[in-house]
């Protein structure tokens, strides 16, 4: 619902609770008052100026106004400055970083120094360029330890290598990355100088099995190699020496060397054959011996038994009569023994022409000891017998003797 009003001659279209204000200074005012009762001025007799809610403009409100403008423009611009002095620092850092990896140490350096000239309060162009410095004197290290390298004083290169290393532990990136990596490069070549050095003055093999450990620390393709190379003379000088021992058949000193040489090359086909084959050698050289025992204990029973019943050979006996008509009898006796015999005694009985035994007799054999493939003589002198020798026959009873 609407409302139209004629003020002045004029329609004044209005809505419900139409309100009137002083237009100096914006008090709220009746439709029946003449003067503002706040700033005293006279109302307009006009009501369409009362409807405008006008105040008086307050010129000192301009400066706060106008500082705090300023104020704001100001921050606004020094912002983006800093965003912008911000921005370039980061790309400077971030090429830094590049350079860095790459190993441009100094262009690195000086990157990291603009960048921290862009922005002061840049903490990781702080640190990274404290490791750009360190990086810098590593860099001298490695060509100081290329110089150690050349002049054979590879232990000194290598504390060299490691104490750079250390100083740079507590970093981490990509860069730091590729650093150490360099380092562990440098470390395996001065380690690979060095064995060869040492490999070629004729190391001992203790000093071999001591440097095939040294070669496995270095985990290349080189360091493969040279490992590979000593393992190899290990094996051989191990094979030589233990088959030694096995051809003297002393197989438990030959399986000392091979285990031994095994520790240094467990996967060696040439030692765990050798290693096989001692074991069977050995074992085929025991049951021979046994055999051979055996077969000695039986042959020194053939000779015990040989030697009591058989020992003695009779090579000859004879009758004969001295110059005074008495009957001698005289042989000869051999021994057959495989050891000394002695105290023989030689037993004979005496006949005549018809078989009548009339006589016998003991009698020792001289020498007293007689020695394999040795003769001995027997000789008796009758002097109770005077018949001549042709009308009497002798005949050897028996012989015994004593074995040593």
């Amino acid at each position: 619902m609407r409302f139209s009003t004629l003020i002045n001659g004029n329609f004044l279209e209005s809505r419900f609770f139409t309100m009137h204000h002083c237009p100096y200074c914006g008090m709220r005012v009746k439709e029946d008052e003449s003067y503002c009762i706040k700033c005293g001025r006279k109302l307009p007799e006009d009501m369409l100026m009362r409807l405008e809610n006008r105040k008086e403009f307050n010129k000192f409100w301009f400066i706060p106004i106008a500082t705090l403008a300023i104020v704001l423009l100001s921050s606004g611009i020094y912002y983006v400055f800093m965003q912008n002095q911000l921005a370039d620092a980061k790309d400077l850092y971030n090429n830094a970083e590049q350079q860095a990896m790459d190993g441009n140490f100094k262009k690195a350096q000086d990157m990291l120094e603009a960048s921290l000239d862009n922005s002061n309060g840049f903490h990781q162009a702080e640190l990274a360029l404290n490791y750009v410095q360190k990086g810098m004197a590593i860099e001298s290290d490695i060509k100081h330890a290329d110089t150690l390298m050349e002049n054979e004083e590879f232990q000194q290169a290598l504390s060299l290598i490691n104490k750079a290393e250390n100083s740079i532990k507590n970093y981490e990136g990509a860069a730091v990355t590729e650093l150490v990596n360099s380092l562990t490069s440098k470390r395996n070549k001065i380690k690979l100088e060095q064995l060869k050095y040492k490999l070629n003055h004729d190391p001992e093999i203790n000093e071999l099995k001591t440097l095939v450990w040294e070669a496995e620390t270095i985990k290349t393709e080189k360091g493969k190699k040279i490992t590979k190379n000593i393992r190899n003379q290990i094996i051989n000088y191990t094979y030589s020496k233990a088959s030694e021992q096995l051809n003297g058949k002393q197989f438990s000193d030959a399986m000392i060397i091979v285990k031994e040489g095994l520790k240094y090359a467990p996967e060696s086909e040439k030692l765990q054959s050798l290693k096989t084959t001692i074991d069977k050698e050995k074992i085929a050289f025991e049951t021979a011996q046994r055999k051979r025992i055996e077969q000695a204990i039986n042959t020194a029973e053939q000779e015990r038994q040989f030697n009591r019943n058989e020992a003695i050979e009779l090579v000859s006996v004879s009758l004969d009569n001295n110059k005074q008509g008495k009957l001698v009898v005289k042989g000869k006796v051999k021994s057959n023994a495989t050891v000394p015999i002695n105290t023989i005694l030689v037993e004979y009985s005496l006949s005549t022409k018809d078989g009548n035994n009339f006589s016998s007799n003991e009698v020792y054999v001289y020498p007293d000891t007689l020695y394999p493939d040795e003769t001995g003589k027997f000789e008796f002198t009758h002097y109770d017998i005077e018949k001549q020798n042709t009308a009497i026959k002798v005949q050897v009873d028996t012989i015994n003797w004593y074995t040593d």
